[in-house]
């Protein structure tokens, strides 16, 4: 039997996760369906594109399915901050500026939430990692495939 690690989620992850599960559940599954009762029904199941397309999406739908649900079900939600805080800790919005002078955002949120593209950084990602317990003004250097980057904080939210 294995047991399932805890998943930090924000809250606003929490929501966005459960509305993704909804989608599949109530709509997508659905449409799906229709998909390969339509392409049984007009080729048959063997040596058919349109069935075959449609049977591996399913596959994929439910084990994204299967993986929310093991998401949620291990969800630790993180709890919304009262006080502002003048550290970097999970759910925090962090500016740091690179020692190339670039300027970046980052959310340090869980991993089952991590969107790079948006900003949003996993806790447990080498620069969510290396963040944690900084303030502003503190220079943190950073571990990555690449080698050591620096980064100055300069704004947390």
């Amino acid at each position: 039997m294995t047991t399932q690690r805890e998943t930090y989620l924000t809250a606003e992850g929490l929501i966005q996760l459960q509305e993704e599960l909804a989608t599949l559940t109530s709509v997508r599954r659905q449409e799906v369906a229709a998909r390969i009762h339509k392409a049984s029904e007009t080729g048959g199941t063997v040596d058919n594109a349109e069935y075959d397309e449609a049977k591996n999406e399913q596959a994929f739908i439910e084990g994204r399915i299967r993986e929310l649900e093991t998401i949620l079900f291990n969800a630790t939600v993180a709890p919304a901050r009262k006080k502002k805080t003048n550290k970097v800790e999970f759910g925090s919005s962090v500016t740091v500026v690179t020692d190339r002078g670039e300027k970046r955002n980052y959310t340090v949120v869980g991993s089952a939430e991590t969107a790079p593209l948006e900003g949003k950084i996993s806790v447990e990602s080498p620069v969510g990692r290396a963040l944690l317990g900084h303030k502003v003004g503190d220079k943190v250097d950073v571990e990555t495939p690449a080698g050591v980057t620096k980064l100055r904080i300069t704004r947390l939210k």
